[in-house]
């Protein structure tokens, strides 16, 4: 763990910038729409009706986790200081944006980061740390340490994961960024569905809060940053796994490699699949 000390909200819309493949899909619509609706079936027995509506529902409630619905989530084109604007109009002096990394990889860590920015001194071109460049994610992993007010950083190990679970990693590892910062903040922004618990403050959970609040949006960033940073180390010291290239995520060279040389203890996750699946915990 470590720690950094230095003494108009964008329009929200209800979609979000088309990516070329759904361009393709929306303009497949269009195509079906202009040539007529294909010809519906209903059911046929109350069974197949019931099938269809379990079918529906299941639908539904794979678009309410999909937490990138545009039609579940009023989010920005980009990620701005609206939320932490309202919670400052309550009185409330320092606001910590929260996040994490390294949740779905094969190896290596998952990183918090917590960050309390200055409201006279916003960086600019924050944003979700998936949707920039690594070297655009390194740049403004400088200029965030250089402006915001403080920064903590907690990592657990591969090992920790496997002890517990991923999430109850993730939510620990959020907690010990928070208590590392060199002041108390008021409130806190974490990105996704919960608050961890013993938080240094009070906390509210945002779902792609990366991509809605520029504090989160700078400790995605910074946790981001810092765990690529960690698994460079790794794969220099174990050089097979190509964990420098891919940062331990399931690619095709890395689960071939696992097949072949087998997983490293306290590198690899032993609960994930497919290494849980080949090799046991």
């Amino acid at each position: 763990m470590w720690n950094k000390h230095k003494g108009a909200a964008w329009p929200r819309v209800a979609f979000q910038p088309a990516r070329p493949a759904s361009c393709l899909l929306n303009f497949r619509l269009i195509v079906l729409q202009t040539e007529g609706p294909p010809a519906f079936t209903p059911p046929s027995s109350s069974r197949a009706l019931a099938e269809n509506r379990k079918q529906c529902e299941h639908c539904r409630q794979m678009k309410r986790s999909a937490s990138d619905s545009p039609l579940l989530f009023d989010i920005p084109i980009a990620p701005d200081f609206s939320e932490e604007k309202r919670l400052l109009s309550r009185g409330l002096k320092h606001i910590v944006g929260i996040d994490e990394a390294g949740r779905g990889p094969l190896a290596g860590p998952v990183v918090a980061a917590a960050v309390v920015l200055d409201i006279d001194n916003l960086p600019d071109g924050l944003d979700d740390s998936k949707r920039l460049t690594a070297a655009r994610r390194e740049a403004l992993y400088e200029i965030i340490l250089a402006k915001a007010i403080t920064v903590s950083v907690a990592s657990l190990s591969a090992r920790s994961i496997d002890g517990s679970d991923i999430r109850k990693a993730a939510l620990e590892a959020m907690r010990r960024a928070s208590i590392g910062l060199t002041l108390r903040p008021c409130h806190a922004l974490i990105d996704g569905r919960d608050v961890p618990p013993g938080l240094a403050c009070p906390g509210s959970a945002l779902v792609k809060g990366d991509q809605r609040s520029i504090s989160i949006a700078a400790a995605s960033i910074v946790a981001k940053v810092t765990r690529d940073r960690m698994m460079i180390r790794a794969g220099a010291a174990h050089p097979p796994y190509g964990l420098e290239i891919h940062a331990g995520y399931a690619t095709e060279r890395h689960r071939a490699a696992i097949e072949t040389a087998g997983p490293v203890p306290g590198i690899h996750r032993y609960t994930f699949a497919p290494i849980k699946d080949r090799f046991g915990v």
